[in-house]
């Protein structure tokens, strides 16, 4: 950690040194001699944060390394305050005389900070001898041997310690006996200590298999292992497997040569060979040619904790991939009962609290059975022990040995995070246990902090997704949630290591958090994210150094300037979103350096243009679901605002036409040239000049626009031309029977993949035909004269599709071979209609449809039945005579045809609320609101854009 705090500071460093930046003399001089420090250490320090954990001195020399390029980080945040003070102040002697003394003060103690990092880095030549030899093997010092003796252990386990692995093993072994010729390579991924090395071995010992292949070789892959070593591991085992003798001089031969030889033993067997615990992708590229792609049924087997390793191993040669997923609820009460009873059942008054506890591994073998060892030597009437460690697991974790394999095989993942990943994956430990994390939100956050650097061709928000996804392949985050066109809505982490974070976090003092009132802050705080409740005030604590505040859940209001009375201006981030908050915080109007502003779903109503003009640095605004109604124009002098966020919805029941509630902004908006998200602005004003400012805003991502008046379609369309990196867009009219006059627009964004089109359509814009990309089309009150389907069919990538008040005509019909890639369809007022038809082979992927309030539609869909894939079938108000024909009892003729679906439910609007009744509870008398009632005030997504 302490070599990713060197490589931020040097990149902040940059400008300096790029002549962007103006330091006078003494202050410059302490910061080039500063750089170079860093330079020498930088190298240095990656193996000593490996080593650190097994080592307390050396532990102590990260710490004060890290330490430093903390107070050297504030350092030139405070001279940057100074340097805009210089400029923004006009003339004053006060002043000048106060920025004079503040200059000398802070190259002051650059140079005691430049007398601690020599003495710093003069002390580390005395770890030299010890790191060099750990360079060639990091791991294998502070964590490899515990993780190799584990991982020799789960060799070792009979079938009478194991649950939940029939299953699995039987597809595994089916992949590797079944199947063409061809050499095949079949990986098991999933995060660490869910079993892939354990299930693997169960499959390698099984007799089925060790009888179909000649030659069954298995070899484990360290974290710091070398291709040479590998190679000759994997040729050893072979010459052993096959019993011939081993040639002279292997020890000393090259790659090139070993690769030869195992080719050479293998060309003409059936072979399998398992290569347990692969970390990176050359170590895979490294061996693959050594393994012949014979035609004797070969099978190659990896289990690693890199999805996409596992998948871009496998896909080469049309292999298989399988994620191994947690333990079911009842099998992870079997296993935790088997290891903490000694096969006895648990005490009555005990399974609550176990209960709570194995909800904590969310079916994570290895913590079960670690945590599960650590219950067994309790004793079983001291309730209160057992309570204890329910409540107090990260402690536990922290300081009781017998979690120590459990916490080796995390905190192996995270070293094995490269340095711009570890910060991105500290910043999970912020959020509260079972918190679903937004994705945007986090990339935002990540991007305010500071994680993010930029690269050519791809914005800062790019490259944060790509981190996420690395995190994600690297199963150390897990996805939540998806949009209906499959895109990362929310994400998760699992508890036991959100725990192993927080103690890490805490250790490094990357982030404190506080859930009681009497908990004390560290001495230097640098993040503070406050759950449930807020914290006494500490009246002599100082948080100068403090640079996020976020609050998760609290239900009380202090300013800012009471909680904090030292001051807190290097702050960057302050997070109020769900806050009891009234009133915009007065107190940031000395933030200089905040870049995220988040007042997400408080009572604010009003932005103070003296205050927000003041924020240059502002990146994120995030006004949603506040009552804020008017933008001020001195937001126009925020340069580096990438996300203006401003709108709410305010609706019950179905959709209606004014339910989104946009903002008034300035007119000259398109001044924001950095702008990525401006949602949602209401375009009627100054009789359509801002239309014309959009164009503007090159950068845009997302867009949507309220209000739009039929006069200002062509304006509006020649705007929309401009902004060739559009992905997302949103068009409301003034009013339901206002038309959207977009037939002006000849090239529509190259890149859009979701559009909204809100109000009366004279004709459907040819050009969506052309849009390749787009996967969410909703289209609402457009009141067609024609069936939009046949324009829509062929679009490639389409994967939801919602039709509001689209046509009055008497039939749809979905054509065969059609809408390949639709997922989700909903279909909503069609007052006209009368049949839907479904042909052979359309929508073949569909999973949801929905249909509402279609009164003159009394039977199913025809060829319903050809939708294998369909999940979910609901009715909104549909009339009575429909829902007769699918009733399970009775005259229903058509139920045969909606069997295969799972879920078929009949919902109704009432007195505020969803009465959803599911097919399968129907009386025997078929009335549709006969069965069993499940009371619902959830909005429906397809009414809510």
């Amino acid at each position: 950690m302490a070599e990713s705090a060197v490589r931020f500071l040097l990149h902040r460093l940059a400008p300096v040194f790029e002549n962007k930046v103006k330091l006078f003399t003494e202050v410059q001089a302490e910061v080039i001699y500063l750089k170079g420090q860093l330079e020498l250490i930088r190298a240095f320090l990656r193996v000593a944060d490996a080593l650190e954990e097994s080592d307390e001195e050396l532990k102590v020399w990260v710490k004060q390394v890290r330490d430093v390029v903390h107070e050297a980080e504030d350092l030139l945040d405070e001279l940057e305050l100074v340097q805009v003070h210089d400029h923004t102040n006009g003339f004053s002697i006060y002043l000048c005389i106060r920025n004079m003394k503040a200059r000398y003060r802070i190259a002051h103690e650059l140079k005691s900070i430049n007398s601690r990092m020599k003495a710093i880095s003069s002390s580390r030549k005395r770890f030299l001898s010890q790191l060099e030899t750990s360079s060639v093997a990091s791991n294998s010092i502070n964590t490899g041997n515990a993780w190799d003796d584990q991982r020799g252990d789960a060799l070792l386990l009979d079938n009478t310690d194991l649950v939940g692995i029939d299953r699995p093993k039987k597809q595994l072994i089916g992949w590797l006996i079944n199947g063409c010729p061809g050499r095949k390579v079949i990986s098991v991924t999933g995060m660490g200590g869910i079993g892939k090395t354990t299930l693997v071995k169960k499959v390698y010992d099984d007799p089925d298999v060790k009888k179909h292949f000649k030659a069954c070789v298995w070899v484990t892959v360290s974290q710091s292992c070398k291709i040479e070593e590998l190679l000759k591991d994997l040729a050893l085992k072979l010459f052993s497997e096959i019993r011939r003798p081993i040639p002279e001089g292997m020890e000393s031969m090259c790659s090139d040569k070993l690769k030869m030889i195992i080719k050479d033993l293998l060309q003409r067997k059936r072979y399998l060979v398992v290569f347990d615990d692969v970390w990176h992708m050359y170590e895979w590229e490294a061996v693959k040619y050594a393994l012949p792609n014979n035609t004797c049924c070969s099978r190659i087997m990896i289990t690693t904790r890199r999805s996409d390793l596992a998948f871009t191993s496998s896909i080469e040669s049309n292999g298989k991939v399988y994620n191994l997923q947690p333990l079911k609820e009842d099998e992870a009460w079997d296993l935790f009962c088997r290891n903490t009873f000694q096969g006895d059942s648990c005490p009555s008054y005990l399974i609550d609290i176990c209960k709570n506890i194995l909800k904590k591994c969310e079916g994570l073998p290895l913590a079960i059975v670690a945590i599960s060892g650590v219950l067994a030597t309790k004793d079983k009437r001291r309730i209160d022990e057992w309570d204890m460690i329910c409540h107090s697991l990260g402690a536990e974790i922290h300081g009781n040995g017998k979690l120590d394999s459990f916490k080796t095989v995390l905190n192996l993942s995270f070293n094995d995070l490269p340095y711009h990943l570890k910060y991105c994956f500290l910043y999970l430990s912020i959020f509260p246990q079972d918190y679903l994390i937004q994705r945007m939100r986090l990339i935002r956050l990540w991007i305010a902090e500071g994680f993010i650097e930029a690269k050519e061709g791809k914005t800062k928000e790019d490259v944060a997704d790509d981190y996420l996804k690395e995190l994600l392949n690297r199963n150390l985050i897990q996805v939540a949630g998806t949009t209906s066109d499959g895109r990362v809505k929310t994400l998760r982490i699992h508890d036991l290591l959100r725990e192993i974070i927080i103690l890490k976090s805490k250790d490094q003092n990357f982030a404190s958090i506080v859930k009681e009132q009497s908990a004390a802050w560290p001495e230097k705080i640098r993040r503070l994210s406050v759950h449930s409740i807020l914290p006494y005030r500490q009246q002599h604590r100082s948080v100068s150094q403090l640079r996020s505040f976020l609050m998760f859940g609290v239900g009380e209001h202090v300013p800012l300037g009471k909680l904090f009375p030292s001051g807190f201006k290097l702050l960057s981030v302050l997070d109020y979103q769900d806050a009891p908050l009234k009133k915009f915080p007065l107190a940031v109007i000395d933030l200089y350096h905040l870049r995220y502003l988040s007042l997400r779903n408080t009572k604010v109503k009003m932005v103070p243009g003296y205050i927000i003009g003041k924020l240059h640095n502002l990146e994120t605004l995030d006004l949603k679901k506040t009552s804020v109604r008017e933008l001020p124009v001195d937001i126009l002098k925020l340069q580096k605002l990438r996300h203006l966020l401003v709108y709410q919805f305010k609706f019950k029941g179905y959709a209606q036409f004014h339910s989104k509630h946009g903002v008034k902004a300035p007119t000259e908006i398109g001044n924001l040239k950095s702008l990525q998200k401006l949602c949602f602005v209401e375009a009627n004003q100054d009789r359509g000049m801002i239309i014309r400012q959009l164009g503007k805003l090159t950068q845009l991502r997302r867009l949507g626009i309220l209000k739009l008046r039929e006069e200002d379609g062509m304006a509006f369309c020649l705007s929309i031309e401009r902004l060739t990196n559009l992905h997302a867009l949103s068009v409301t009219s003034e009013g339901e029977s206002k038309v959207i006059d977009l037939t002006f627009l000849c090239s529509p964004p190259p890149f859009l993949q979701r559009l909204y089109l809100s109000g009366r359509l004279q004709e459907l814009p040819s050009w969506i035909q052309s849009l390749h990309s787009l996967a969410r089309l909703f289209l609402k009150w457009s009141c067609l004269k024609y069936d939009p389907l046949v324009y829509l069919q062929d679009l490639p990538n389409l994967a939801h599709l919602e039709l509001l008040q689209v046509y009055d005509g008497d039939t749809m019909h979905f054509r065969s071979g059609k809408f390949k890639k639709l997922k989700v369809l909903g279909l909503d007022k069609f007052d006209g209609l009368k049949e839907v038809t479904v042909g052979k082979d359309a929508m073949t992927c569909l999973e949801r449809l929905s249909i509402g309030r279609c009164e003159l539609l009394k039977k199913v869909p025809s060829g319903i039945e050809n939708l294998t894939k369909l999940k979910v079938l609901e009715f909104f108000d549909m009339p009575d005579e429909l829902m007769k024909t699918i009733c399970p009892h009775g005259p229903g003729k058509d139920y045969c045809k909606v069997l295969h679906i799972p879920d078929v439910y009949s919902t109704y609007w009432r007195d505020g609320g969803w009465d959803v009744y599911a097919l399968d509870t129907f009386n025997r008398d078929c009335s549709p609101r006969s069965g069993t009632l499940i009371r619902s005030h959830e909005p429906r997504i397809q009414w809510k854009l």
